[in-house]
């Protein structure tokens, strides 16, 4: 049954650990837990002119998780941080089966957790991380 959720794209996006290194120096570094299940996200970004210049995290949790944080650090580079929120809210559009239109559109990879309430957020983890961390940046 779970193993539905694991899809190659989640399984790729997990093992390619995209800026799974911290950050020397950021602008802000968050660090965001999970109490249902565990998973740990710390989260840096440095921001330039607006827009994300750099991501870098540590992640302790599940599968999903570590995909969802190698898409932030494959995806938010040179994205502007007002559509960060955008992002975040595209991926939560398409773990409750809605249509969305997503600024990123390899959020629909993670379509099939939507099944896994429980897991919703195990994903949703690492887009909040990177929200409060430019939230942070901005201040």
């Amino acid at each position: 049954m779970t193993e539905d959720i694991y899809k190659d794209a989640i399984v790729t996006l997990a093992k390619a650990k995209t800026g799974a290194e911290r950050l020397e120096d950021p602008d802000a570094s968050v660090t965001m837990d999970n109490p249902l299940c565990g998973d740990r996200v710390t989260l840096d970004v440095k921001i330039d002119n607006g827009t994300i210049s750099e991501v870098g995290h540590r992640v302790r949790g599940c599968m999903l998780c570590e995909a969802a944080a190698s898409m932030v650090g494959q995806h938010a580079v040179g994205t502007a941080i007002g559509e960060i929120a955008s992002a975040r809210e595209s991926l939560k559009a398409v773990l409750e089966g809605q249509d969305a239109s997503a600024s990123w559109a390899p959020v629909t990879d993670f379509t099939a957790v939507g099944s896994f309430k429980s897991r919703h957020e195990c994903v949703m983890l690492p887009f909040e991380a990177l929200e409060k961390a430019v939230d942070e940046a901005a201040d």
